[in-house]
């Protein structure tokens, strides 16, 4: 086995902060990532190095962030002649400006770095796109490579849909172009059997109307033509974009910050706010969270009591009051203990999708249509109103496609639930450890998930607006979507970091054995190299197909990592490789994943690369890897060669794993 030697350099530029979406050098013009974002990077003519172009493309990047914090569209130019730069960016009406800025943040930052030295080049992101060049293009309209994207799960009557689709989106193509006050943006629901179709389109501000009616014209022709048969899609273009899909994707969620509650509906918005209480908790819980006030927390337990004592009558009384006193509480998205009881039919045992830490989890179904998963704090859980109302907090301010979306949340007497964006292919350690599950699991599927967790983690730590440390990363917290995408949960153990703090030491160990850094479960100290040391647990767990903790393949390693240890310095890794997914996996590619594993799992937190460095490894080949360092909890005695005595895959899990001291 090929070995080789190299030093990691620990300041890395910067840009590499900002490869969460990245991939590293392809085809640009050709091939596209799973998952945002897309770039095209035209290489007719480039710039170089300090030259005055580059200079002014630089300025142009961080100029354009600036403006979308109050408007979803904007054109700017600078520099002159030759050297001059021609910026364009457009954000998706139904988000916030805040999400915007953020978007076009991200944007800038990833496209001076996925198409360097190009003098051309458009980038697509989630909720934004993002263009410059050397020409002027303003007011001109491009249809060329056009990027058309679809769901992968298919419609039964095809022929019927896509006419439903069709009619919807032209209409949609109509008003946006020809109603002045839609301002080139338009969203509409159509029936189609027992479901409803919901279709966006939008065009950038710079077009005529003909000009965005061709465009979308163009569009619709584009991705039907293509995906017809697809539940969803969406097509990406220079000047316009569309996309429609079987649930309100424009509505609850695309914001990281919730939507004020539809004052067209009075008696819903009584009931929503009818017992949000829960800011005073939250707010008392924000200043632990941040400050760590142990006084502060003692006087909220204190008014917790009194409130408990109080009668139903007092308590609708001091509802009352807080809801006229703090406009701040129709903001949140409380949803009533009743529309929760018919959602899950009272939380019955048929609806039961599995039991977390902390309560069991409920398949529901709202009445406007939204399959969500419910979480139900057990009222004996360890997780009290603190570790709650962190939950509801902090995922409120996050946002990204790897990270589980919150909806809304529920405190009513002991009652205590949060309700999910629902993951129909259930978590990761489902779809992992049944055998007849993982045999659905293709490497690149497999790829695609570690790559996924990879970039949800690198947003908690560096590019979201608060610092976070999840500090329960493990494979039950792995929720898969429709398409097998992974979304981080269950953020009840989160912490947050002030900007210049790097790790923090805690008495009260909390995760799971198996996934914790040695740090952390034998002296408390966290930081993010512990949630590092998680992920190369998950990496190594996917890409082998067995469990970590509760490991009895062999007798002579106490866990996975102990025996991948043992395994690589005897240059025996092919043995770790799953036999399910042998017929799709390239062995040189299996080694390089289990090398990046073996250094995020290192003995040493300061030997652990951070999550920037993970992401950019991940996607490039040509990227040098150091030898790792001994693995964690790898010590112990080993009886010579190790034999084999039962497939991982048939052990239930094991939750707790034997911790041995360094």
């Amino acid at each position: 086995m090929a070995r080789i030697q190299c030093v990691l350099k620990p300041n890395l530029p910067l840009i590499l902060l900002y490869f969460l979406h990245i991939t590293i050098f392809w085809d640009l013009t050709r091939s596209f990532p799973d998952s945002p974002p897309y770039q095209l990077c035209l290489n007719t003519t480039s710039y170089a190095d300090n030259s005055s172009f580059q200079m002014n493309l630089n300025n142009l990047l961080q100029i354009l962030p600036s403006s979308a914090a109050s408007s979803k569209f904007n054109t700017t130019s600078i520099g002159n002649d030759t050297d001059q730069v021609y910026g364009l960016y457009m954000c998706f009406n139904y988000v916030s400006d805040e999400t915007c800025r953020y978007c076009i943040t991200s944007a800038s930052q990833a496209i001076n770095t996925l198409c360097l030295y190009s003098k051309e080049a458009v980038i697509w992101e989630e909720y934004c796109q993002l263009r410059y060049s050397n020409d002027n293009f303003f007011g001109n309209l491009n249809v060329s490579d056009n990027l058309p994207l679809a769901n992968v799960q298919s419609i039964d009557d095809p022929g019927s849909f896509s006419s439903v689709v069709n009619e919807t989106l032209r209409n949609l193509t109509n008003s946006a172009a020809y109603n002045l006050s839609a301002k080139f943006y338009a969203t509409g629901e159509a029936p189609y059997e027992d479901k409803t179709i919901y279709s966006l389109v939008q065009c950038t501000g710079d077009l005529s109307s003909d000009e965005c009616d061709e465009c979308l014209k163009r569009a619709i022709e584009d991705v039907l033509h293509k995906f017809n048969y697809s539940i969803g899609a969406r097509l990406y273009s220079r000047s316009c974009f569309l996309r429609y899909e079987l649930y309100p994707f424009y509505r609850n969620g695309s914001d990281p910050l919730p939507s004020p509650p539809d004052n067209g509906n009075q008696e819903d918005m009584g009931r929503k706010i009818w017992t949000i209480t829960i800011l005073t908790v939250g707010a008392a819980c924000l200043v632990i969270v941040l400050f760590g006030s142990g006084a502060y927390y003692l006087a909220y337990n204190k008014r917790k009591k009194r409130r408990n004592d109080k009668t139903p009558e007092q308590t609708m009384m001091r509802k009352r009051r807080f809801r006229r006193s703090d406009p701040r509480a129709q903001e949140y998205p409380h949803i009533d203990l009743a529309s929760l009881n018919a959602a899950t039919n009272y939380f019955s045992d048929a609806n039961k999708l599995g039991q977390g830490g902390f309560g069991p989890v409920y398949k529901g179904l709202l009445k406007d249509g939204r399959e969500v998963a419910v979480k139900r704090l057990s009222i004996g859980s360890e997780q009290g109103s603190e570790e709650f109302t962190n939950e509801v907090l902090l995922i409120m301010k996050l946002q990204h496609t790897n990270l589980v979306r919150l909806l809304g949340f529920c405190v009513d007497g002991e009652e205590k639930l949060l309700v999910y964006e629902y993951m129909p292919n259930n978590s990761l350690d489902v779809a992992l450890f049944d055998q007849r599950m993982r045999a659905k699991l293709n490497w690149s599927t497999r790829l695609k998930i570690i790559d996924g967790i990879a970039r949800g983690i690198l947003y908690l730590h560096e590019d979201s607006r608060l610092r976070i440390i999840h500090r329960d990363l493990k494979a039950s917290n792995i929720l898969l979507d429709f398409d097998m995408n992974p979304k981080i949960s269950d953020f009840g153990m989160a912490r947050i970091f002030a900007g210049s703090e790097g790790e923090a030491n805690t008495a009260t160990i909390v995760g799971t054995y198996g996934y914790m850094a040695p740090e952390y479960a034998m002296e408390g100290l966290y930081s993010v190299k512990s949630d590092v040391y998680s992920f190369g647990v998950l990496l190594i767990e996917i890409i082998t197909g067995k469990r970590n903790a509760g490991f009895h393949q062999t007798n002579c390693a106490s866990s996975l990592v102990a025996y991948a240890w043992l395994l690589w310095n005897e240059e025996q890794v092919a043995e770790l490789m799953d036999p399910l997914a042998a017929d799709s996996c390239d062995t040189d590619e299996f080694l390089r994943y289990l090398h990046i594993g073996l250094l995020c799992v290192q003995e040493d937190a300061y030997d652990r690369p951070s999550m920037s460095s993970v992401v950019v490894m991940l996607k490039s080949e040509s990227t040098t890897l150091c030898q790792p360092k001994r693995a964690a909890f790898s010590t112990g005695r080993f009886a010579g060669r190790c034999e084999s005595v039962v497939d991982s895959s048939s052990v239930n899990e094991v939750t707790v794993s034997d911790v041995m001291p360094r």
